[in-house]
């Protein structure tokens, strides 16, 4: 494949990541209003190790657990900044 193809590969990738981060973003936001109606924290501490314990589990790189920790660090940031909206 030429660079040009490769290029038109991530626009799709991206494309499809996109879609998947807003849907993870409905779900974050839906945690969020049971967590508010039931008086529960934002921030679970435990429950973020549970998800990146699972994503170093489904990770089979090329990205290295760390690197793809680092984003989904990054990702849970923002999912808690919604859920306090």
């Amino acid at each position: 494949m030429e660079i040009s193809d490769w290029r038109r590969k991530i626009d799709e990738l991206d494309e499809q990541i996109v879609r998947l981060i807003n849907q993870r973003a409905e779900a974050a936001k839906a945690i969020g209003q049971l967590k508010q109606k039931d008086t529960l924290p934002v921030y679970e501490p435990q429950r973020e190790k549970v998800v990146f314990d699972h994503v170093r589990g489904a990770n089979q790189g090329p990205l290295s657990d760390t690197e793809l920790i680092h984003i989904y660090e990054r990702i849970i940031d923002v999912m808690r900044s919604l859920q306090k909206k």
